[in-house]
């Protein structure tokens, strides 16, 4: 399979500008992994759509839409797994 295109929403950019500054290598290496493996081991979709995923990186989750047709990889958010979930 060819390497699929990641791209960030809006939301998903501000989520990393407020991640613990510790924690911001390690989530960027998993994303930029997603581009050679979009469904990693331990991936998990998520209930209510076909598209969305999820991966855990530490106490951080990282929620995500592949779209196999276009081969493109939306990162929708990033965030602290207790808020991750929530609005």
């Amino acid at each position: 399979m060819a390497s699929s295109t990641i791209e960030f929403k809006r939301s998903a950019e501000k989520d990393l500008r407020r991640v613990a500054r510790e924690q911001i290598p390690r989530i960027v290496e998993a994303v930029r992994a997603l581009a050679e493996n979009p469904l990693p081991v331990g991936s998990k979709k998520l209930v209510g759509s076909d598209l969305t995923y999820r991966i855990r990186i530490g106490d951080y989750r990282v929620v995500y839409q592949f779209h196999r047709e276009r081969n493109l990889i939306e990162i929708a958010r990033i965030r602290h797994r207790k808020d991750v979930y929530r609005d």
